[in-house]
Parts: C-alpha cells; sequence; structure tokens
C-alpha cells in the first residue's frame, strides 16, 4: 500500500502534487489545509483523511488513528517528536501509534523516537528555512 502524506497546503494545491502522488492507495492531510477545495483535488487521486491544523476553520478531527497493513497511524497536526514531553508520552500511550504523521513546521521530518516513527512531510506551498517545497509518499508492507 503507498500513502500521499501531506501538511500545510494553506489553501493552495501544486499541480506537481498529483505527479507525485499518482497510484497512491489513500493520502493522509495533517493539516492547515486551508480549504475545502484542496480536499476535493486530493480525493480526485486517492480517499483523504485529515486531521485540523491550527489555521483551519472546518471541523475536522483534531486527531485520527488510521490502521492499514496491520499497522497503527496517528494524525495530529502539531507535534513535537523533538521535545518528547509528557503530554506527547500520554498521548502515545494512549493511541499506541507505529507511526505518527504532523505537520506545522513546514519542514519534513523523518525520525524514530522511543521505537516510533515520526513523519512530516514539510508543506508543498510554504516551506521554512532551506526546505524546498515538499509531501511524502510512503510504501506499507
Amino acid at each position: 500500500m503507498r500513502l500521499g502524506l501531506i501538511a500545510d497546503t494553506h489553501g493552495r494545491l501544486p499541480p506537481q502534487v498529483a505527479a507525485v502522488f499518482a497510484g497512491v492507495d489513500q493520502i493522509l492531510h495533517a493539516g492547515d489545509v486551508g480549504g475545502l477545495r484542496v480536499i476535493a483535488e486530493l480525493e480526485r487521486l486517492a480517499p483523504v483523511t485529515v486531521v485540523q491544523g491550527n489555521t483551519d476553520v472546518y471541523p475536522w478531527p483534531e486527531e485520527e488513528l488510521v490502521e492499514l497493513d496491520g499497522l497503527r497511524l496517528w494524525m495530529r497536526h502539531i507535534v513535537d517528536p523533538w521535545a518528547f514531553d509528557p503530554a506527547l508520552r500520554r498521548d502515545l500511550g494512549r493511541w499506541r501509534p507505529d507511526l505518527v504523521v504532523f505537520g506545522h513546521t513546514h519542514q519534513p521530518a523523518d525520525l524514530v523516537r522511543e521505537g516510533v516513527r515520526f513523519i512530516n512531510p514539510g508543506s508543498p506551498t510554504k516551506p521554512r528555512g532551506d526546505s524546498p517545497p515538499s509531501v511524502a509518499v510512503l510504501e506499507l508492507g
């Protein structure tokens, strides 16, 4: 199974995203979508699961657990795997994910902390720092 991971679109979806996500089985949007049009465009490519970002006004869930190919993927917009504070430890204990998909930083990241993989696909529209515009494709199984 191939997953398209995206976050921080802020109302725009560059045409390159469709090419990168061609053939994915599902898309996970980790928040700061910026509008229903973005989700509609992504849904033309594959089913979409979305969580609310700190700038979103639509009533999407703040967090979501997706189970695919025997893996538990927890989605939330703002997660800080570098701090690994007590609140994050509590949430990880509650959700028991194998993988965390998050956004907010507008910078791609892929790291493992205490046996849990954290992926931030970055932003295809408003990257920060030296990061280029980005999304991610993850192969499961």
